[in-house]
């Protein structure tokens, strides 16, 4: 096949697989929102069927074939290219899926989907003994994966790369091990104080309409088009991309907590935002998705902590939120910022305050290595997870519910998952100090109100690159240094120092 040809051909069926995955994502969507509760079984198999296609589809021989092909074209047009950017991943693409037989992949989908339904219904009830065999099951088929890719050292570097991808254990663990010993010393330092917020914002009443409509409002100030995009309650939070202009944002409420669907909204924003950025001309290409969950949370935590629980940004938008939730009428501004930004250990990841989040991170981390490794069992990651809880954040779960089953990813066999998370905090940092330096101080933009420099910035910085670059390339690039945690460590010292009044540190 001529090497134009090769192209168009691959370009056209790359992007007819896009469109099949995008139905799965939507079947998803509608998992997570509004499917009948006596409908999970038919939609494990929907999803398990239409996986089986695509997997044939990402498998075709003829895409080796194209490939092979398309070299000379891939050499002519240069590195910097679309051309050779599509071409590296969808060689990356077929080279991953060739190595993962068709049944295998079948299987993980449909046990994913039936763990998820399963996770929606036993958590509540704290049944971590019906659970166990759905995430047994899982950590199996997910170890089974990690064989069939392949990896050098680490089973676990083989999920890891498919959410991150050029990243391992090897290059992360000594970022996690400085963010570790710099989150501990500062998380002392705030928990000596003694200093309390003078306000308590759980325990109030926020109708749950008045919450949705101050949500939706402001999320479309921050720049989330409606028109390209929904939001909905579900159990847990999440945002998909089902293509361009239909991105979709859930969330859930609380009538005595404002903060977690508020918050919740914004990170779930930060994601919709980025897909939103993406160029939709390239959907179904490289250069038209997104380059890793990191770089996604990146996106996310940025707007949740760096923007939503800025000074500035209450500035702004207190006012309004005090006139659309009676409870919050007559906290001053200070009191409120620093309300939203209480360090406190918790049980919950998704309830975390900014400093100790990252913790609960690393706890995930070192189980998801052990159950690769086969050094811990799924059945005993209770008392793996209680002990890490321990040594980590001194405190001890009371339950399954708000222990080992607190989180949906492990029922959708998301293992290699959580580390994006972290590495979305400390990519952000480092966008965030390189912001600064160019666009000047964002805290007093978000108290006039001025959000768009922001997005312009990470538009042009960051969304447009889509998947042109590794990760590590995209920070490197747009920051002139890799992945480092120092910027996170002071950006968490200046705002907490200040805030509760500490010394700065040596």
């Amino acid at each position: 096949m001529p090497p134009r040809e090769a192209y168009d051909w691959l370009r056209n069926h790359c992007m007819e697989t896009a469109r099949l995955e995008s139905t799965i994502s939507l079947l998803h969507w509608d998992q997570g929102t509004n499917i009948p509760a006596a409908g999970h079984n038919h939609r494990a198999e929907q999803i398990a069927a239409l996986t089986r296609v695509v997997h044939a589809r990402r498998t075709d021989e003829r895409i080796g074939e194209a490939l092979e092909s398309c070299v000379p074209l891939e050499l002519a047009d240069g590195p910097e290219s679309d051309l050779a950017a599509n071409l590296r991943g969808w060689r990356r693409e077929f080279t991953r899926a060739s190595r993962i037989p068709a049944n295998l992949a079948v299987a993980i989908a449909r046990t994913a989907s039936e763990g998820e339904s399963a996770w929606e219904r036993l958590r509540p009830e704290n049944n971590w003994a019906a659970f166990l065999p759905y995430l047994d099951e899982l950590v199996k088929l997910r170890r089974e994966e990690a064989e069939a890719v392949g990896y050098e050292s680490e089973p676990y570097d083989a999920l890891l790369d498919e959410y991150e991808p050029g990243e391992t254990t090897a290059s992360i663990t000594p970022l996690f091990a400085e963010l570790k010993r710099t989150t501990v010393s500062l998380l002392d330092r705030i928990l000596g104080s003694g200093k309390e917020p003078k306000i308590a914002l759980v325990g109030r009443r926020y109708p749950l309409a008045d919450q949705e409509r101050l949500v939706r409002h402001v999320i479309r100030t921050l720049g989330f088009d409606f028109t390209g995009g929904r939001m909905d309650t579900t159990v847990h939070p999440f945002c998909t991309r089902i293509g361009p202009g239909d991105i979709r944002i859930t969330t859930r409420y609380r009538e005595d907590d404002f903060a977690e669907s508020f918050f919740g909204a914004i990170h779930e924003c930060g994601h919709a935002l980025y897909s939103q950025g993406l160029p939709g001309a390239h959907f179904g290409t490289p250069c038209g998705r997104s380059a890793s969950l990191g770089i996604h949370e990146s996106q996310s935590r940025m707007w949740e902590n760096m923007v939503a629980r800025s000074r500035g940004f209450w500035v702004h938008f207190l006012p309004l939120a005090s006139y659309a939730l009676d409870s919050l009428r007559g906290i001053g501004t200070d009191a409120f910022h620093f309300a939203v930004n209480t360090v406190q250990p918790g049980l919950i990841r998704t309830d975390a305050d900014e400093v100790t989040y990252n913790l609960h991170i690393l706890l995930r981390f070192d189980l998801e290595l052990a159950l690769l490794r086969g050094d811990l069992r799924a059945a005993d990651i209770p008392d793996a997870w209680n002990e890490g809880m321990r040594e980590l954040l001194g405190l001890t779960p009371p339950d399954h519910a708000s222990g080992a089953m607190q989180d949906v990813h492990w029922a959708s066999g998301l293992i290699g998952y959580f580390p994006t998370y972290a590495l979305g905090n400390i990519y952000a940092a480092q966008f965030m100090e390189t912001i600064r330096a160019g666009i000047g101080n964002p805290d007093a933009m978000f108290a006039r109100g001025e959000f768009a420099p922001l997005l312009d910035w990470l538009r042009t910085n960051i969304h447009s690159r889509a998947a042109r670059q590794t990760p590590r390339e995209i920070v490197r690039a747009v920051t002139g240094q890799d992945p480092t945690p120092a910027p996170l460590a002071a950006h968490l010292a200046r705002k907490y120092e200040t805030l509760y009044g500490l010394r700065p540190s040596a």
